[in-house]
């Protein structure tokens, strides 16, 4: 059953806990990344065998597949993943930014140009679900960047095949290419290179804590998006809200993985109860009951709070990755929620919304980072490169100002490289 807490009876300690992921993976990981930068391909097919249970004779996902993927996919789920593709790629656009050019002083020309990034890599989870959303959620705003390659990598089924779905999702994306790998391996082939696996500039895209390990060390060689962790969702509630919802919302979450984090805020002790009892009954229901009751049991909670206003405060501290305002005016509220990583407002817009089909992107900061990191988005895929342009005459009305500065920090050279050119 889910644990109720009340703020007046709590230390800000339990309000405020979540879930670590406490093993240590690190050595295994820096072994497979080893493993893979001396083996190439030869250590990527011995892992697939030895985690997907196939043996591969080879690791890109061909044109045919990709074919017959399109054709295994009932026609109204592709044209959903169609529509949800389109609702992703308009809200994306916006993201788009230009450059700029200052000519403002005399003699000179300064700015900053965007370009994106020339070789990213998607990485798409295998595992207890695989998510068709995910390839859409990365893909699509690297391919609003312009990014000249967008190469996908996630694990494929113990016969070789991957979900046709994903597949469809990708062509629909715009993904170049496709490998059969995952977990840490995977992240190592994308940073290194192997005589299959190109070498990326950027990797993104969720992933296990094997893969969040890898991606933590080969950060450096390449850029990476975010070290995701568990899925986490967080309610705000007041009485107009229904607990059957509520529930089901809570349970969203919590089904994704056993250190998933699920918890409501209420003002409301009434609603707590119901709630409570409504996410019990609801959880014998679930295909996924196993999961979702270890995370409900263990990291799950219902905090009644002395006011939607506390409720707030609690929630910027705790910085969830989904929040959901589920009170009678959520507008009313939004202006005071400064971390979270997606908000979903009202009573009907429940956090699946936004994993699928709303627009907005659904790879968010976990852990607290909201407080100073965001959600995946087209910036992620571009970088920015500035320019000056100084005449003559401009340069040496600003010459010894340089000098003087460079002189002042103990670099004789760079105060040379100033005065060199206003020598007479």
């Amino acid at each position: 059953m889910i644990k109720i807490l009340k703020t007046s009876e709590t230390t800000p300690q339990e309000l405020f806990s979540r879930t670590i992921q406490s093993a240590d993976v690190s050595e295994v990981v820096g072994k497979i990344i080893e493993d893979v930068v001396k083996n190439g391909d030869k250590a990527l097919l011995a892992y697939t065998e030895r985690f997907e249970g196939a043996k591969l004779k080879s690791l890109e996902v061909s044109e045919e597949e990709m074919s017959e993927a399109f054709e295994k996919v009932e026609p109204k789920l592709l044209g959903i993943i169609k529509e949800a593709a389109e609702n992703i790629e308009r809200f994306h656009r916006n993201q788009l930014r230009s450059g700029f050019v200052m000519t403002d002083k005399p003699g000179t020309v300064m700015g900053q140009k965007v370009l994106p990034i020339e070789k990213v890599a998607i990485y798409v989870p295998g595992g207890t679900a695989a998510y068709p959303s995910t390839v859409l959620m990365n893909a699509i705003p690297a391919k609003i960047a312009g990014c000249k390659e967008i190469i996908m990598t996630t694990p494929c089924r113990p016969d070789g095949s991957i979900l046709p779905e994903i597949l469809a999702a990708a062509r629909i994306a715009g993904v170049s290419r496709i490998f059969k790998t995952g977990g840490a391996q995977a992240i190592a082939a994308l940073a290194y290179g192997t005589e299959t696996v190109p070498k990326v500039d950027k990797i993104v895209g969720p992933g296990n804590q094997y893969v969040a390990e890898a991606k933590r060390q080969v950060f450096g060689r390449v850029a990476i998006d975010m070290i995701a962790g568990p899925s986490e969702i967080l309610i705000i509630a007041d009485k107009s809200a229904k607990p059957e919802f509520l529930a089901a919302d809570l349970l969203s979450q919590a089904e994704h993985d056993r250190l998933a984090t699920a918890v409501l805020i209420t003002d409301c002790a009434e609603l707590a109860e119901k709630v409570a009892e409504e996410t019990e009954r609801q959880l014998c229901e679930l295909p996924r009951q196993e999961i979702a009751r270890a995370s409900i049991e263990s990291n799950g909670k219902i905090i009644v709070a002395e006011s939607i206003a506390e409720a707030v405060e609690i929630s910027n501290e705790i910085a969830p990755e989904h929040l959901e305002l589920c009170t009678e005016d959520p507008f009313a509220l939004l202006a005071d929620i400064k971390n979270a990583g997606s908000v979903f407002l009202g009573h009907n817009c429940p956090e699946p919304l936004g994993d699928y089909f709303a627009g907005p992107n659904h790879t968010l900061p976990t852990g607290g980072t909201a407080r100073f990191s965001s959600p995946l988005s087209v910036d992620d895929f571009v970088k920015k490169m500035q320019f000056t342009y100084f005449t003559s005459e401009a340069f040496s009305g600003v010459a010894e100002k340089v000098a003087a500065f460079a002189e002042k920090e103990g670099l004789g050279a760079h105060a040379r490289s100033a005065m060199a050119r206003i020598k007479p």
